[in-house]
């Protein structure tokens, strides 16, 4: 297990803290209902609903990929924080599903919104947890060098999943959404953050063939090794026996009381699982934010498009306190600590 927790109520050298000033989401216009994603995997509308809540999902274009919706994620967010895309120092983007193995999606993402050759591009993959990884990242790069970034969480899964497989197909839609990062007011942004992998857990969630181990070839595309796979029985149980503990531990490094915490912007795994996630976690007075009934899991963009509705919604306020928790393969968890 690699660890890392860092609290950053007095940021070093009068260095200005990192929040977040501005948000952002793009979901694909093509919305999929149950029946549609179902009918392939021989499962309707009320078995999808029983078992993971799920109502509808949106799926990409064919002529639209990873970096076309998290430029226009990214464009929303700049567009909220008042940033223009040529004063970003770092463009990050947080994928499973990029446009190609190289370049790096980001790199697409930074031309289309139209970034500087000053501002550093790349890619990082934490799957679903990769947005609350690289938001870490980032906040930890500005503390030290200052400057504004635009953070985003982007997945197209509809490309790689297996329609005949119910434990899949049904889950997960596409989308993007994105936080610009810079500096903020004493007392407020990005507190805490925690981040954990567990390698011995790596074979839940993965797709077992494309990269340098397995290249694409008939065989694999024959044996369908190309498709995402899950199991999704033991995710949930790490998702039980770990995602609590380490909440409680990085609120307890950062002096912060579980019922001080306002607002809970978890992955979007699936609904009935976050039903016992929430109740695990004993936050009492934090509001659950949910996307998933409309949108399913959109992987990496699950926890900044639910953030996004969130503070469009008018729910979260000034000086309200967030916990965003992304979870899934790796396995990892990535936790931040937000005031916003």
């Amino acid at each position: 297990m690699t660890l890392a927790t860092t609290a950053h109520g007095r940021p070093p050298g009068g260095q200005s803290p990192v929040g977040v000033l501005g948000t952002g989401s793009y979901l694909p216009g093509h919305v999929v209902g149950n029946d549609e994603a179902g009918e392939p995997a021989g499962v309707d509308d009320a078995w999808i609903v029983r078992k993971t809540g799920i109502r509808a999902r949106r799926w990409a274009k064919p002529d639209e990929a990873t970096s076309d919706l998290a430029a226009a994620a990214g464009r929303a967010a700049l567009k909220n924080a008042g940033i223009s895309a040529r004063d970003l120092s770092l463009v990050v983007v947080a994928t499973s599903t990029p446009d190609t193995p190289q370049p790096p999606t980001a790199a697409v993402v930074a031309d289309l919104i139209g970034a500087t050759p000053a501002t550093a591009a790349f890619d990082l993959n934490a799957v679903c947890s990769g947005f609350v990884f690289a938001l870490s990242v980032v906040q930890r790069t500005l503390l030290a060098s200052g400057g504004h970034a635009l953070v985003i969480g982007a997945d197209v899964y509809s490309r790689i999943l297996d329609r005949t497989d119910r434990r899949t197909t049904v889950l997960f839609g596409d989308g993007a959404g994105a936080a610009v990062l810079g500096p903020t007011d004493a007392g407020r942004g990005v507190l805490a953050t925690h981040l954990a992998t567990f390698p011995a857990y790596r074979d839940l969630i993965e797709v077992a063939a494309g990269g340098s181990r397995r290249p694409a070839s008939e065989e694999t595309l024959a044996d369908g090794s190309h498709y995402f796979r899950m199991n999704g029985r033991a995710v949930r149980e790490f998702v039980a026996e770990h995602v609590p503990p380490a909440v409680h531990e990085m609120l307890r490094r950062a002096g912060v009381r579980p019922d001080e915490i306002d607002h809970l912007v978890p992955h979007q795994a699936n609904a009935i699982m976050l039903d016992e996630l929430t109740d695990a976690l004993g936050l009492p007075n934090a509001r659950l934010h949910t996307t998933v009934a409309d949108y399913g899991n959109t992987g990496a963009a699950s926890v900044p498009v639910t953030l996004d509705a969130a503070v469009a919604s008018g729910a979260v306020r000034p000086g309200d306190l967030a916990l965003l928790a992304g979870f899934g393969g790796g396995m990892a968890a990535g936790l931040a600590l937000v005031r916003c």
